[in-house]
């Protein structure tokens, strides 16, 4: 099942990742660090708060994020720049903007905020 978010969003991690955006329900995200551009934030299982705790690796249209216990949850990148949908499972990734260049993506109990760039604003 593919979530659309209604404007093209275009994922900005490159490479092997990217850089997570700061949490914006009060939640404070662990300060970024040289070398540390894979983290993102994440509230996983196990999770009492957000941290910037997880990882995400691109394999070209294939994102995964890495939980701190070892779990991960992979998506596929939509070609159309629309978003993501769960590349295993039968949990459905749920998309939704939560800040400037900022969107959640929630998956069964696993929420990330990941940084994004919204077609047509650069």
């Amino acid at each position: 099942m593919r979530m659309i978010v209604g404007i093209a969003l275009l994922l900005a991690l490159s490479g092997c990742g990217g850089q997570g955006g700061k949490a914006t329900d009060g939640a404070q995200a662990a300060g970024s660090k040289a070398g540390d551009e894979s983290r993102v934030d994440c509230f996983t299982a196990g999770m009492e708060q957000w941290a910037r705790d997880c990882t995400a690796d691109r394999d070209g249209e294939i994102l995964t994020l890495r939980h701190p216990d070892g779990g991960f949850r992979r998506f596929h990148i939509l070609a159309d720049g629309h978003g993501l949908e769960a590349a295993d499972g039968a949990e459905a990734a749920k998309l939704t903007i939560v800040g400037k260049d900022l969107v959640e993506v929630v998956a069964g109990s696993d929420r990330y905020r990941l940084p994004v760039q919204v077609a047509g604003t650069r």
